[in-house]
């Protein structure tokens, strides 16, 4: 499927990053959807929020509010988003933050963050397949010659690659389909069938309950909670909110929504994606599951679910439910090379290292890119602690949060000042990464989770959003600053209709003739 979309919808003109890395901006509402979901909701979702259940319980639960939150938050401004970049032919936010403040160092700032925060997020996505390769038992064991050990992997790996390079966004926008119809089918059929063989969800629950209130790793401290306390719901509401707010500042969600052929299939879509978080719920329960079915995790809670399917489903639907988390990985990992090669094309390639270049040189570096991008994936799993992916993405979420500012903020005002969006967003990335480094856990002295006290407050807190909080305060003020000390701004290239334009108002300039007298007082 992935090979033949190079010739689904194809257009007579595809040598270009419109066709390549946005498939054409042609996709309508179902496919968007899938695309999206397919995109947001990753094989690494799939293995990493049952784990993190069966590891500290209710706290794991924080994906589900935050995968609601995002909806509302995306209808105020992905419409226009969509619109200002149609209008311009952006392909990247870093496009529009050029064309908006007339900063090429602002949009450089940018792109480096989306490429930096989507590196490791595709490493997860192999670490996802990782998973059930370890469980299936496929490339032996330990001691397994390395290349024999990760040679499924790989096989992967190059498959992935391949119909990437071939058919572009257009290859993860079919294989979606399959991807979301396998995904729905094993959730449906584990959420009634494994409970009926452990005795029900009120045994599971009780047994849950239980085993979460041993104690931990964490002298003195149980090892999770079955609902979580008064002490932890500062920590679990900023980790939802700012979780929220990161999502669709990733590149991969902006370019599976810039493919979309008008703002109205981006509204749709929007009240359409909660189904997907009545599934994730659905999903998080499997977590309790494990822990009822006493699944052997090897000391690796990333291993809990597709464990608990291979002991629970029989031979043959444990293969149907390792298809699905192992396509689940493939989608969104090709979006996520797709959109890392289209930040660098435009936003480094062609504005500082080739500006002239064409439509074709583009498209030719942006396939490239996206094979590298993947290689550096594939050796950053292949060659580092599965933690470090791990502690990476984290990091992930707390620096592609400051690019909020000059993406959202950008949407809807000209008031903020070019310079102090940047001071803004270097605060927010240093505090940001400084806080996480500083953050231990039982097992690692630096980067032990995503949480930490909040200045002024006392309270436990999501780091990303303390240090987009910062990244706010830094950009006002500067700004204020800025403006009073009369410092230059940049050329705003956009006007206020573009960003209510729909499919159609591509911007042609249209030569009028002479208005006639009566015609002038219209404003004509």
């Amino acid at each position: 499927m992935g090979f033949l979309a190079a010739r689904w919808r194809k257009a007579e003109q595809s040598a270009n990053l419109d066709e390549w890395g946005l498939g054409g901006r042609s996709f309508g509402t179902w496919v968007t959807w899938f695309l999206l979901g397919g995109d947001l909701y990753t094989a690494y979702t799939f293995v990493a929020v049952p784990a993190a259940i069966y590891a500290a319980g209710a706290s794991g639960f924080f994906a589900v509010p935050y995968t609601i939150l995002v909806y509302p938050l995306i209808f105020t401004f992905l419409p226009r988003l969509w619109s200002v970049s149609h209008k311009h032919g952006y392909v990247t936010t870093s496009d529009f933050v050029r064309g908006r403040f007339g900063s090429k160092g602002l949009s450089l700032a940018v792109a480096l963050t989306g490429i930096l925060a989507t590196m490791p997020y595709i490493a997860l996505q192999l670490v996802g397949i990782q998973a059930v390769l370890d469980v299936m038992g496929i490339g032996g064991g330990e001691h397994t010659n390395w290349f024999v050990k990760d040679l499924p992997l790989l096989i992967a790996f190059a498959v992935l690659a391949a119909y990437t390079y071939s058919s572009g966004l257009r290859a993860p926008a079919l294989i979606a389909f399959v991807k979301d119809g396998l995904i729905y089918l094993v959730i449906a059929v584990a959420i009634i069938y494994i409970p009926i063989k452990l005795g029900g969800f009120g045994e599971i629950f009780d047994t849950a309950g239980k085993a979460l209130a041993q104690p931990g790793a964490v002298a003195g401290k149980p090892r999770g909670e079955l609902v979580s306390g008064p002490n932890a719901q500062w920590a679990y509401a900023t980790l939802a909110l700012g979780s929220a707010l990161a999502l669709f500042m990733y590149p991969h969600s902006i370019t599976a929504t810039l493919s979309s052929r008008s703002r109205n299939v981006i509204r749709r879509n929007t009240t359409i994606l909660p189904l997907y978080s009545l599934m994730l719920g659905l999903l998080a329960l499997l977590g309790f599951m494990a822990i009822k079915a006493g699944t052997d995790i090897q000391g690796n809670p990333q291993l809990a679910i597709p464990q608990l399917f291979e002991d629970m489903f029989p031979s043959w639907f444990s293969g149907v439910a390792f298809a699905a988390i192992g396509i689940g990985a493939l989608v969104p990992a090709a979006i996520m090379s797709i959109a890392a090669a289209n930040l660098f094309t435009r936003n480094v390639y062609k504005d500082f290292l080739k500006p002239g270049a064409t439509p074709e040189q583009e498209h030719k570096v942006a396939k490239l890119v996206s094979l590298l991008v993947k290689v550096g994936a594939l050796v950053f799993v292949l060659t580092m602690d599965k933690t470090i992916a791990i502690n990476f993405q984290l990091l992930g979420g707390i620096w592609i949060l400051q690019t909020m500012p000059s993406l959202v903020g950008g949407l809807f005002t000209r008031w903020f000042h070019r310079w102090a969006l940047l001071g803004g967003w270097a605060v927010g990335m240093l505090y940001g990464t400084l806080a996480a480094y500083g953050v231990a856990s039982p097992t690692q002295a630096h980067f032990g989770g995503s949480s930490k006290e909040i200045p002024g407050i006392g309270e436990i807190g999501y780091i990303g959003l303390t240090a987009f909080v910062l990244n706010v305060v830094v950009t006002v003020v500067l700004t204020i600053v800025l403006k009073a000390v009369g410092a230059p701004e940049g050329t705003d290239e956009t006007s206020p209709a573009d960003y209510t334009a729909d499919a159609g108002d591509k911007g042609v300039s249209v030569e009028l003739p002479p208005a006639t007298p009566e015609e002038a007082p219209a404003g004509r």
